[in-house]
């Protein structure tokens, strides 16, 4: 028995009709059909790739609409307001976008260039120079039906999809037909086509699929929010790297990369409030490969810049950001450079190594001999084999890239000095273990991150690199377990660090005195 304030849901058999149009008012002219469908069962996941004409108008920097009809299936006039009722939903399957910078393999470019055309060339190049957008086709065109028939509360209906229902009257009672729903939130901008002036038609895949009411509320709600945030200034780029995270992830994936999307930023934190913390006390690298810190700050400012030339996504830049400005203070650390100024001008102090700090370098030349030798020839040749085969927007694209591949294929071999010197004075008790531990868990987390979030396939390799280098720690430190009280060969004791810690801090009678030392020694004896 339906109540008299309920409204529920009318499943009569269903055709499906596109019509591509010029005019964004279907009644005024609802277009060329394009792809129709006799009897469309909505339990049924579908994908069709079909041609749409572009007429002239769009072709010349102008629009280009879909018109999509649910109607009953019954009814066969080519007109679809004929039908006894429809269901509507429009959208504007053009966009203006800055066209993409061409990428040509350098050393062929003229032929490549003439193969193309040069006056297409030349106007593209302009045209994103001068900053002038142009007509681009959205290549898929993903909808939805609310596969599930609930009943509502009339005066009660959820405020983000009473927008999208239709209501009609029968026998005393109220009725919705389905749910039509086209998800905007698919639209994305890898799936962008450019249209030139002499293109004829362009292929689209129309991509169906049931939906529950909930996900349909989630997918509303999230496309009013990120609207809300193109209004606050966020570029189309930033927004679709949001999206792409909730279109191209499985849902219950999302959920928990979300909680561990909040893990890796408080992991982050404390790894560089520890890692400032290790080298700002600092005052000794015995143990500590200079090589190993100059290689670090030299590539994260080429993993910086290619990420930048690359567009990647901020939440991978920005903390390559903050890397960068802490390695480099670590160098200044680790080769103990001072500023001064002297009447307005900066002069640099360097100070003078230990014999343990020589000792130390000593253990870092040797390593970094052999790999050098590796190193250099591998080098050389990716760059030969990018340069000869892999295309780029230009010479600067291709030096940045040739250097941040060989950053990544083989950074880790420049993580094997501190190995190398871990290795030869069978101790890892001068390394900070604190900010180690939580980089070990962000680059596990890292790797979950790397299939959801945009980036450069060479840094998406370089999380799993990192996971490889931690475990090699984990295992020096499992062969050269830490024992505090031992004096080690630089003189120092970690024990007596934490009696003087505990001194700074005023708590005398936790402290043994010299006197009852000396007396626990004689017992000993």
């Amino acid at each position: 028995m339906i109540q008299r304030d309920a409204v529920s849901a009318e499943w009569p058999p269903l055709q499906f009709r596109i019509y591509a149009s010029v005019n964004s008012r279907a009644k005024e002219n609802y277009g060329k059909v394009i792809h129709q469908i006799a009897f469309l069962d909505i339990d049924e996941v579908m994908e069709r790739e079909v041609y749409v004409d572009l007429p002239e108008h769009t072709r010349n920097n102008g629009s280009l609409y879909l018109h999509c009809f649910l109607l009953p299936a019954e009814h066969k006039h080519q007109d679809p307001y004929q039908a006894s009722w429809q269901i509507i939903q429009t959208v504007r399957i053009t966009t203006y976008q800055i066209p993409q910078a061409e990428t040509f393999r350098l050393i062929t470019e003229a032929e490549e260039k003439q193969k193309r055309g040069k006056e297409a060339s030349r106007s593209i190049d302009q045209l994103r120079e001068e900053g002038t957008p142009v007509t681009h086709f959205r290549s898929k065109l993903p909808l939805t039906i609310v596969a599930e028939s609930p009943k509502f509360d009339l005066y009660a209906l959820p405020s983000e999809i009473y927008q999208h229902m239709q209501f009609f009257h029968k026998e005393g009672q109220t009725y919705y037909w389905p749910i039509f729903y086209i998800d905007e939130l698919s639209f994305l901008t890898k799936d962008l086509i450019q249209i030139e002036p002499e293109q004829k038609s362009v292929k689209m895949k129309i991509q169906y699929r049931p939906i529950s009411i909930g996900k349909l509320r989630l997918l509303i709600t999230a496309q009013a929010s990120l609207s809300q945030l193109k209004r606050m200034g966020f570029s189309n780029k930033d927004v679709d790297e949001v999206k792409g995270i909730f279109v191209d992830t499985n849902f219950y994936f999302l959920a928990v990369t979300m909680f561990v999307a909040t893990l890796h930023m408080l992991f982050d934190v404390l790894a560089f409030k520890n890692d400032i913390a290790f080298w700002r006390n600092r005052k000794s690298m015995a143990g500590l490969s200079t090589r190993t810190v100059l290689w670090r700050s030299f590539s994260q400012s080429v993993i910086f810049i290619y990420l930048l030339d690359e567009e990647t996504s901020l939440l991978v830049t920005i903390p390559t950001a903050i890397g960068c400005i802490i390695e480099y203070w670590k160098v200044t650390k680790s080769a103990k450079i001072s500023i001064y100024w002297s009447k307005g001008i900066p002069h640099f102090r360097f100070g003078t190594s230990t014999a343990a700090e020589i000792e130390t370098e000593l253990f870092d030349s040797e390593a970094m001999k052999y790999l050098t030798f590796l190193l250099t020839p591998l080098c050389i040749g990716g760059a030969i084999y990018s340069l000869a085969y892999v295309p780029h927007k230009s010479w600067y694209s291709w030096i940045v890239q040739c250097m941040a591949n060989g950053v990544y294929a083989f950074g880790f071999l420049f993580m094997l000095p501190q190995l190398f010197v871990n290795y030869r004075m069978k101790s890892v008790a001068h390394l900070p273990w604190r900010t180690f531990m939580y980089k070990a868990f962000n680059t596990f987390i890292d790797d979950m991150f790397a299939f959801i979030i945009t980036m450069p396939t060479s840094h998406r390799l370089a999380c799993f690199r990192d996971d490889v280098v931690f475990i090699i720690y984990l295992y020096q430190r499992y062969l050269y377990p830490v024992d505090k009280s031992r004096i080690n060969e630089f003189g120092e004791s970690f024990q007596d660090t934490e009696i003087q810690n505990v001194q700074q801090v005023g708590s005398p009678a936790l402290v043994p005195s010299s006197q009852s030392k000396s007396k626990a020694r004689k017992k000993a004896d």
